[in-house]
């Protein structure tokens, strides 16, 4: 009894209770169980062996092709002796039984095993140096059998524990996302990196960006002006793209998820050094997962949406669409059209994704049509607060970069600039705050559209007349003209990109200046 917590012990006299079993009988059959099972996946033979081998030629390590940390040997002993020989090496300093003795003459697991000469025994027959990469794999393979055990055990006790509030989906999505990071072989945790390893990963992000010769080091959004302007998207940022109805938030996002599968797809297909692209994943919660491919293929084909839909093509028309469509079907891009996601479901849908196809770009549309865990039904705001954290999160965790849509509050139709500020992002401060970047989109002819004089007839006056053509020439001299305000970049400067946005295709693309002025951009 001694085993078992006054908890389990309650439980267990419940069981036997309902069972019609004697207490004795549950709790014998339990401890035989648990004897059973009680021993963890290890082998210290061949820890040893391999330990032997990295002590007699340190060189082994840098031929792994499995790399081995201090806490994935079972032995806490072999743990040590392996974490020293390490940090000898990152000295550049020889590890071997004579160095790192110094280190271990008082360690008492070492003296129950014969003292400092335990050293010695492990090079004594050099019998690891003949398969050193198996015994690492065995090791490795080992330790995340362990973190297996350790999450099943885990999800027992949280299935069996009825004291709080249940919430079995929770569970459910805490047991994948434990599964995931054992698939990542980073079951126990990420740990904390050195200052030196943080600088090494950014020197390789900088020298990435100069070889590539465009300046990218990242994940390409497929419109130079803004990768100009953003540097690209890196992993483990989270993007706000917002905007009013109609400005083409979607479209937008659809537009950088193409292009960055589709020059993952070409990277695949022609070769290179350099792949700015990748697999993306785009979770419409407000669009079908057919209107969004219909939205594509209009795009990619250059044919309306209307005309897709009422089928009024040329035969021009159809062939171009047919060529898009069989250029769109290897395209790694996936669409999850589930409505009414929880912040929960889709971190687990995208880590399904992420371990599948590995993904490498994430768009949600929109952030607003998510829902929380539940806990903060009755206040939107801290919602939404969750729903924000919970994003970036995503994004750190899969290291990705994750785009999320949202919407503005409609203090922007109430203002004479109709421009996008921080202030009017939706519902919550949260939203700015967690975000790595935000982008406004806007669309000024959009607007000016909306107040369109009635056009002139031969009744009209000179002064309707004139009205129409001022606002006719202005319309001309801004049509199709859109912008996206980086109003927000942690790692960078912001303001105006601007874009080209064909409205009957609901395609944007950079403009073809090499000098924005031209545009009243520097």
């Amino acid at each position: 009894k001694n085993k078992f917590s006054a908890r389990t012990l309650a439980r267990l006299r419940s069981s036997a209770h309902q069972s019609g079993m004697a207490e004795t009988e549950v709790l014998s059959l339990v401890q035989n169980d648990s004897d059973s099972t009680r021993k963890l996946p290890s082998n210290l033979e061949a820890e040893a062996a391999f330990l032997g081998a990295v002590l007699i030629d340190n060189r082994v390590l840098e031929e792994l092709q499995t790399p081995i940390r201090p806490d994935q040997f079972f032995e806490p002993l072999h743990q040590r002796i392996f974490e020293r020989a390490l940090t000898l090496l990152e000295r550049n300093a020889t590890a071997s039984p004579v160095t790192l003795r110094p280190y271990f003459e008082a360690d008492e697991a070492l003296k129950e095993l014969g003292g400092p000469s335990y050293l010695a025994k492990l090079t004594a027959n050099g019998a690891g140096l003949l398969a050193p990469r198996e015994l690492a794999q065995q090791i490795y393979d080992l330790a995340l059998l362990r973190e297996l055990v350790s999450v099943g055990r885990g999800l027992v006790e949280g299935a069996l524990d009825t004291s709080e509030e249940v919430d079995p989906m929770d569970r459910i999505s805490q047991a994948e996302a434990d599964l995931f990071q054992v698939a990542e072989g980073a079951a126990t945790g990420k740990e904390a990196s050195s200052f030196r390893e943080a600088a090494l990963e950014a020197i390789k992000m900088v020298e990435s960006a100069m070889n590539s010769g465009g300046g990218l080091s990242g994940k390409t959004s497929g419109l130079d002006s803004l990768d100009r302007k953003t540097s690209v998207l890196h992993n483990s940022l989270l993007i706000i793209l917002a905007g009013r109805p109609g400005m083409g938030k979607t479209s937008l996002a659809t537009n950088i998820a193409f292009n960055c599968a589709e020059a993952h797809l070409q990277w695949q297909q022609d070769g290179g050094d350099h792949n700015y692209g990748a697999p993306a994943a785009f979770f419409s919660l407000e669009m079908s997962a057919d209107q969004l491919a219909t939205r594509i293929l209009a795009e990619q084909a250059e044919i309306s949406s209307e005309a897709l839909r009422s089928g009024k093509m040329s035969r021009d028309d159809f062939q171009r669409l047919s060529f898009a469509s069989q250029k769109l079907a290897e395209l790694p891009l996936f669409i999850d059209d589930t409505p009414a996601l929880t912040i929960g479901a889709l971190r687990t849908r995208a880590r399904r994704l992420k371990r599948r196809h590995d993904i490498g770009l994430i768009v949600v549309d929109y952030l607003q049509l998510l829902q929380g865990s539940g806990r903060a039904n009755d206040n939107r705001v801290n919602e939404i607060s969750e729903i924000s954290r919970g994003l970036k999160t995503l994004a750190k965790e899969l290291s990705v970069p994750v785009i999320a849509l949202s919407q503005l509050s409609r203090a922007v139709e109430q203002r004479e600039d109709k421009r996008p500020r921080l202030s009017d992002l939706r519902e919550s401060g949260s939203i700015e705050q967690d975000a790595d970047m935000v982008w406004f989109v806007y669309r000024e002819d959009y607007y000016l559209e909306s107040i369109k004089p009635d056009f002139p007839t031969e009744n009209s006056t000179p002064e309707a007349i004139e009205k129409y053509r001022d606002w006719e020439e202005k319309f001309e001299a801004i049509k199709n003209r859109a912008s996206v305000n980086v109003a927000k970049q942690r790692h960078g400067s912001t303001g105006q990109v601007p874009l080209h946005f064909q409205s009957e295709f609901t395609k944007f693309t950079s403009p073809n200046l090499k000098d924005y002025s031209d545009w009243g951009y520097e």
